[in-house]
């Protein structure tokens, strides 16, 4: 009887994509014991649920061939590669250009764990403009900013207006902040490394912009 599929699962045209990106080795490589889709799969169900690895349902991969799997892809840069390059495909596919020339910059916080453990340089040189909120005022923000030949543009509240106000530029960072909500995994850091962490967003943004990606493939075909 063939496996029931998870709703988390990549599908066929997602897999198309990702998979060479995934693929660190040969197929028959001696260390591989898992299929490698079924890997991916058991790593998406963690972050999408946010189960203990020890959790791991029985008709997956064993948690730890997941777990160490998901470290060499990390350590690979795997899934801040994919992301890239479908900010990339998705901006082209929009008629934008390859890289945007504004960003959005904010903080999350997010409560710790006993397991619990900025960087400028991802705009690859190519912004002009950063919108934030008022916390980052003052000479220290502006001074960082500059460095990067960034302009630093503050969105303030209007101090007339009550209640939930839908701030100019500022809704998209928050759009992406309620997209992460999806993901159990990201409710808290449940991770040993800083690191680890980072990279699970990384692997939930892909995960998103995947699914946007071949839905506008399919619609331009």
């Amino acid at each position: 009887m063939s496996k029931k599929p998870y709703p988390s699962d990549v599908t066929d045209d997602e897999w198309a994509f990702v998979a060479p990106y995934l693929t660190l080795m040969k197929e028959d490589a001696p260390q591989r014991d898992h299929d490698l889709r079924a890997v991916f799969n058991g790593l998406r169900w963690i972050i999408r649920t946010g189960a203990q690895w020890r959790m791991m349902p029985n008709d997956l991969p064993p948690w730890h061939s997941v777990y160490q799997q998901a470290q060499r892809w990390i350590a690979a840069g795997v899934f801040e590669n994919i992301v890239h390059d479908l900010r990339a495909l998705l901006r082209l596919a929009k008629g934008k250009k390859e890289q945007p020339s504004a960003a959005i910059f904010d903080g999350r916080t997010v409560q710790s764990t006993p397991e619990s453990g900025e960087r400028a340089e991802v705009t690859q040189n190519s912004v002009e403009v950063a919108f934030v909120d008022q916390g980052y005022t003052g000479d220290d923000p502006k001074n960082d900013a500059k460095d990067f030949d960034i302009k630093l543009i503050v969105v303030k509240l209007s101090e007339a207006k009550k209640g939930f106000v839908l701030l100019p530029r500022r809704w998209v960072v928050e759009r992406s902040f309620a997209w992460t909500s999806r993901f159990r995994r990201l409710a808290r850091d449940f991770e040993r490394t800083p690191e680890t962490f980072r990279s699970l967003h990384f692997l939930a943004f892909a995960i998103l912009m995947l699914h946007n990606f071949v839905k506008t493939i399919a619609y331009i075909l």
